[in-house]
């Protein structure tokens, strides 16, 4: 059979100039260059800046993997992946002051767009050769939520819509800074249900410290229990608050693809239906709120995407079965969980997404070559 062509949905970049902006910080968030000209080190997170910890060990690592496209361009070529949507990965823009988040939006969605188009350009300077022929990205551009007006978030989304490798925005569940319940997100909502811009949703702030014993708890296992079960647990929690604050009611048409197959949306999908179906504040059940009108079963149908990076092969069925198949969009989270083996070993966070599709599919090669790459480019327009 003829070898999918693999669309990357899921994989960041800090650009040239984000990593400028992270230089010149002096608080959290903010890029930590060593004396001894190793590795940077991100400060991403207030909990990572403890002064008990030796400023060379805070944070995380930020190799050329990071900010280097031609790394990203050779990861592909070693993972067998034609095209990448690349994104900032968090914390996006949100950190930023009012005044100074308009300008650096503009000039962080013109670098990525920029990127993509010099990548294209130079794998096919006559644009003659079919998408599959040819190694290739687009983007999701970021959004200038700390902007004083949502009118600016607003002017910023039409203008991505007219740069051309940009295919949708990244966000992250704060919104302006009070979740995605917040009716002062309605225009943003609506700026993108007319402009039909993918909203890619991931997770940043996972949950507190108490939701997992303490942060003893957390420190002694270092990033395991806020990974592995605060992100996904994020955006389930983000989202479940859209649908009960009636956003997909208001805005039928928003199109929103979630990080890591919405967290513990797609098991947990039943038991909210049940509980929204019995909240007696609900008007439907006599109380004095109105209730949401569509089911999240509804919304999962057709407002929301999933991708596949989950890891394993009942996440992604849990996944398929609450969506659908030609809803589900292959990813890698690259640069994140690197090989352990050294530099030339691939990385088991994108061979354990692959080997899950396809024990899952086994000789449904429709479906696989559908997940791997056709949705991404039907549902992005990527031709």
């Amino acid at each position: 059979m003829t070898r999918p062509f693999v669309v990357d949905i899921h994989t960041h970049v800090y650009p040239p100039s984000y990593m400028t902006m992270l230089r010149a910080r002096k608080t959290v968030p903010y890029i930590h260059d060593p004396e001894d000209n190793g590795t940077p080190r991100l400060i991403i997170l207030s909990s990572d800046d403890d002064p008990a910890i030796p400023i060379d060990q805070r944070g995380r690592p930020v190799d050329s993997s990071y900010s280097d496209i031609n790394v990203k361009l050779d990861f592909m070529q070693n993972h067998g992946i034609n095209c990448s949507v690349i994104s900032l990965a968090n914390p996006w823009l949100d950190f930023l002051s009012p005044e100074e988040a308009q300008t650096w939006a503009i000039r962080i969605n013109d670098d990525l767009n920029a990127t993509c188009v010099d990548i294209n350009q130079a794998a096919d300077p006559d644009n003659t050769l079919p998408l599959r022929e040819k190694r290739t990205l687009f983007a999701f551009g970021a959004l200038p939520l700390s902007a004083p007006t949502p009118d600016i978030i607003v002017e910023e989304i039409h203008r991505l819509s007219s740069l051309s490798h940009i295919r949708g925005v990244i966000m992250g569940t704060s919104g302006l800074g009070s979740g995605l319940d917040d009716p002062k997100l309605d225009p943003v909502w609506g700026a993108l249900e007319e402009s039909q811009q993918l909203l890619f949703l991931h997770p940043h702030y996972g949950l507190p410290d108490e939701a997992f014993g303490g942060s003893e708890t957390t420190a002694r296992y270092g990033h395991v229990l806020p990974l592995a079960l605060g992100f996904p647990l994020e955006t389930t929690i983000a989202v479940t608050r859209m649908l009960l604050s009636k956003v997909f009611d208001r805005f039928p048409r928003l199109r929103i693809l979630l990080a890591h197959s919405g967290g513990a949306i797609p098991f947990l999908a039943g038991r909210i239906e049940s509980c929204i179906a019995h909240e007696r504040k609900f008007k439907e059940n006599g109380g004095d709120v109105p209730g949401p009108q569509r089911s999240i079963w509804e919304v999962l149908k057709t407002n929301i995407y999933l991708d596949a990076v989950v890891y394993g092969k009942a996440g992604l069925q849990a996944a398929i079965s609450a969506g659908s198949t030609d809803r589900l969009l292959f990813g890698t989270d690259h640069p994140f969980f690197p090989p352990l083996g050294g530099e030339d070993a691939k990385w088991l966070s994108v061979t354990t997404n692959y080997t899950a599709i396809n024990e899952v599919f086994k000789e449904d090669h429709t479906s696989v070559a559908a997940i791997l790459g056709e949705n991404a480019v039907r549902i992005l327009d990527l031709n």
